[in-house]
Parts: C-alpha cells; structure tokens; sequence
C-alpha cells in the first residue's frame, strides 16, 4: 500500500514510518525538510502544511495518510487546524481513501491551548471528506523527560499531585501503522502506558535514575488546567488500552541507566 506519513521525520513520524516500511509498505516521508537518516526504501517529500506547498504532488497515487505533524508554539493553529484542512482538501483531490489522526488522550476536558488545538483538529477530521481514523494517546515518555530535564537544568525538581500515564512512542507508531491496515475505523481504544504517576513521582524516578541531587520545588493545585491534570484528565479510562513499558525502563534505555 502507498503510506503518506506527515511529519514523517518527528518523534512520532519517525518510528511511524519505519513501522510502515517494516511491514512491507511503500511509504512516502511528507515533511518541510528532508530526514537526517532516512529509512531505507522510503522517499521524501518536502511540504509545507500552513501553505500547502507540496502536498498535491506528494500525494499522488497515496491510499493512506498518517498525519503525525506536531507544532507546540504559540501559534499551532495554522500548522494542525487550517493546516489538516488544507491537507484533507489535497487528499481530496488526489483520491485518497483514508485519513489516520494522533491525538491526545483526554484533550477535551484539559483547559490548555494546545489542547484545545487538539479538539479543532480532531473536529475537522472527523467532519472531514476523508474515511478516517482517530487515535488518541498519553504523553510520550520524551515530552515527560523534556519537561523534567529542563527544570532540572536550575538544580530543582517539581513536586505535585498531577497524575499522567506516559507512553513509549514507538507503541504508539505501532498502533497508527495498525491502523493504517485496518482501513478507516472511527475513533479506536486510547493508548496509554502501563503505569499512572504523580509529577512528584516521575521527578523522583528520573533524579534517581541518573543520580542528581536536586532541591523539590512544590507545585501548587492552582488553576483548572492543574486541576484537572491532578483528577487524572489526562489518563486512560477504563476502556483504554496500556502498552509498553513505563518511565523508570524509558530512562534506562534512553540514558543507559
């Protein structure tokens, strides 16, 4: 099957893509610059979503499109709204018949811009022209140790009571690379990983793990955002599915620990 994945050479895309291509797929990598190592037997595609640059020619002769884009600035609107709507009109055109979404676990009930981005995007998709599929995730393991990492670059660990259930990406590429197989599907069981944590007790896995001493910095329960992290909004219910490994084998495998 020709595989289109967008933001084919990110956190996500890019075990995506190899997942694809391992099954047999013929993948094209959609993105504005070329992969620094690409996956052998993929070819690449440079596009521009908030233009729509490239995506006509880019989807010529495609079946299925991974849309694994991403954009956490402050503008994320043009890139992963107008931008999903701008590629759903080119996979229009260029007869595509199904459309894969990634979006993130409990999005709706988390008062924070990017979330509600997310919300945008999934309802263009969703009342898009494309069949389509929508998978929704917890925090990526990276996005976790991200934040704690830079926090812990001013010698301080965050200590609060909001709960996330962190995820190994490359499950997840898994299950979009399952998808894409199954046709279009509607929204699928959210993904998690295996274990639900405190921010104070993913802090204290990482100091442990790689041997920092720190000084806890406390976070407050303030505002609704926080709020309704710490109540477990971003957590699967029960109808969600846990793969994979939790943080404390992330770090050990990331850093070797």
């Amino acid at each position: 099957m020709q595989v289109a994945v967008v933001g084919g050479t990110g956190t996500l895309g890019t075990p995506v893509v190899r997942e694809l291509a391992a099954q047999g797929h013929t993948v094209r990598v959609l993105s504005r610059s070329a992969p620094a190592e690409p996956v052998p037997g993929t070819e690449h595609h440079a596009v521009d979503l908030v233009t729509g640059a490239g995506l006509d020619s880019a989807l010529e002769g495609v079946y299925a499109v991974v849309d694994a884009a991403s954009h956490r600035g402050l503008r994320s609107a043009p890139v992963m709204v107008e931008g999903v709507r701008a590629l759903l009109a080119a996979e229009q055109r260029a007869k595509v018949g199904h459309h894969v979404e990634i979006s993130i676990v409990g999005c709706e009930r988390v008062p924070f811009s990017y979330y509600r981005t997310k919300v945008a995007q999934e309802r263009v998709v969703t009342q898009g022209p494309i069949p389509w599929t929508l998978v929704r995730a917890t925090q990526f393991h990276e996005l976790i140790d991200e934040v704690l990492g830079g926090v812990a670059k001013m010698r301080i660990a965050p200590h609060g009571t909001m709960r996330f259930q962190p995820v190994d990406v490359t499950a997840v590429a898994g299950k979009l690379a399952d998808a894409v197989e199954a046709g279009p599907s509607g929204r699928t069981r959210d993904v998690g990983g295996p274990v639900v944590q405190t921010l104070a007790e993913l802090a204290d896995v990482r100091r442990h793990t790689l041997g920092q001493t720190l000084l806890p910095f406390p976070v407050p329960p303030i505002g609704r955002v926080v709020r309704r992290v710490r109540d477990g909004a971003l957590c699967l219910g029960a109808d969600g599915e846990a793969v994979s490994f939790d943080y404390a084998e992330w770090l050990r495998r990331r850093y070797g620990k």
